[in-house]
């Protein structure tokens, strides 16, 4: 990691961590899952023959709940909208992103985000683990709950990578980021590697708000184009496609 993206995520990761030791998003009331209606359409009745609505979950934190922007602005609505413009109609994003969230509180919440129609999980945890300094096999044991639980409801699964911060460590910061390879080893038959959810945006100014550290409205459509491929992919793996 470059000395500038290991500044970065150190005080993205430090930044998360006192949100959630307040149990606010930095001053402000932690939001529910986003699901906004204006941003997601409401799923089809089925009463026309229509097909039934494809749902693309995303378990995460504050990156994925978009803090400090419009729900229509977090990355999971923007990828809703990418498929749309290339004619995938029947897409919809379940945004479940908490503030503060670790891949414990993850593991406690999955069954009731894998909703009716969900079919793909983006699983974007671990940030506030590594913050904590929690053991990394409670990381892997955590996430690999999640993969197992979403898979033994046969929803498939895109892992999403982060980095631990600078200050633990180089020992920590390689056995964290092993975390995420070695799952990814595990269930490499089934389960689709992004290494790391910030690529291009952590270290970049112009893509994050004031803080330095949350993406704005330009850093959340780098890190909707960057999943973007890999759930097209896995949609028309599962035969999603409205076109």
């Amino acid at each position: 990691m470059t000395s500038r993206r290991a500044f970065a995520v150190l005080a993205a990761l430090t930044l998360l961590s006192a949100c959630s030791l307040r149990n606010v998003a930095c001053g402000r009331p932690v939001p529910p899952p986003q699901t906004d209606q204006a941003a997601v359409p409401p799923s089809p009745s089925g009463e026309s023959g229509e097909a039934p609505t494809f749902k693309i979950a995303f378990l995460g934190d504050s990156l994925t709940a978009g803090l400090n922007l419009l729900s229509q602005q977090a990355y999971p609505a923007l990828i809703q909208e990418m498929f749309g413009a290339e004619g995938y109609d029947q897409i919809e994003s379940v945004n479940a992103g908490i503030s503060g969230d670790t891949s414990a509180g993850g593991r406690r919440r999955i069954d009731q985000t894998l909703e009716p129609g969900v079919r793909i999980l983006v699983l974007a945890l671990g940030a506030n683990d590594a913050l904590r300094g929690l053991g990394t096999q409670q990381t892997h044991d955590n996430l690999k709950a999640i993969i197992d639980t979403a898979r033994g409801k046969g929803v498939r699964v895109a892992l999403c990578g982060m980095e631990a911060p600078t200050n633990l460590g180089p020992d920590y910061r390689d056995a964290f980021r092993g975390v995420f390879v070695q799952l990814a080893r595990e269930y490499r038959a089934d389960v689709k590697f992004v290494p790391f959810l910030l690529e291009g945006v952590a270290g970049h100014p112009e893509l994050n708000q004031a803080d330095g550290i949350h993406p704005n409205e330009q850093g959340a459509k780098v890190i909707a184009a960057l999943l973007y491929p890999t759930l097209r992919t896995i949609v028309d793996e599962l035969g999603g496609g409205g076109q």
